[in-house]
């Protein structure tokens, strides 16, 4: 095995989105979606566990630091929509990220984990 078999790939795509690790990016066929800096470690997170449950405190962790002080249900449920809302999607029809009451959420989309086309990665550029 070599070192980039360990790496996380640097594109995944799921349904019409393309997630760029490396420059912290996302993208809907092309054109850049505006993501905060607070949600994009939430989204790698569920990504990175598809499938899988994550519960409420993993992503409490990619939020907000141990010493924060924040109303943690209020403030997780609304960066939870923030991304649902980024991504065209409402927590009644989930198309990628699930609810599990009082667990936590998974990520429920189809990815593609290549490394990226000719054109994805100038559509990237594009900014």
């Amino acid at each position: 095995m070599n070192a980039q078999e360990h790496e996380p790939r640097r594109i995944v795509r799921f349904g019409l989105f393309e997630l760029d690790r490396k420059s912290k990016g996302l993208h809907r066929n092309g054109m850049k979606i505006k993501l905060s800096a607070q949600l994009f470690p939430v989204l790698i997170l569920l990504l990175e566990r598809a499938g899988d449950v994550v519960t409420r405190e993993e992503l409490r962790q990619p939020l907000w630091p141990k010493d924060t002080f924040v109303d943690f249900d209020h403030g997780l449920n609304a960066a939870i929509k923030r991304l649902r809302d980024a991504l065209g999607e409402a927590a009644e029809s989930p198309v990628f990220i699930e609810t599990l009451p009082r667990q936590g959420y998974r990520f429920i989309g189809s990815m593609d984990l290549s490394a990226g086309t000719p054109a994805a990665a100038a559509a990237l550029k594009r900014k």
